[in-house]
């Protein structure tokens, strides 16, 4: 069983994607994007297998949590800063949202 303080050191924040591109040398279907984390974190990359759920345009400006203090993860030829939290659904993997929108780089509390 995981501890309250593992989930404490998970530093999950809130950013807006910004750019995305559908990624063309990931083995599984996948998207690059750049999500901005606010002016602490500024933009960063992750590669997200999120296309059976969201078109890249309906991503554009969707603001989304990610987990910001793990490793950076090489995948092909893109280097994924960041962990972006999604539901395995049986429509496909579908993100994790705030329901209102929040200042980019908000701490999951």
């Amino acid at each position: 069983m995981a501890e309250f303080e593992d989930f404490m050191k998970l530093d999950i924040r809130a950013g807006e994607i910004k750019k995305v591109e559908f990624f063309e040398k990931a083995k599984k279907t996948a998207y690059k994007l750049w999500v901005d984390f606010g002016t602490e974190l500024g933009t960063k990359k992750s590669s997200a297998q999120i296309t059976e759920c969201y078109s890249e345009k309906e991503l554009l400006g969707k603001q989304v949590l990610g987990v910001v203090n793990f490793p950076p993860k090489q995948i092909a030829d893109f280097m994924s800063e960041v962990l972006i939290l999604g539901i395995y659904s049986e429509e496909g993997v579908v993100l994790i949202t705030p329901d209102k929108a929040v200042k980019n780089g908000d701490k999951l509390g």
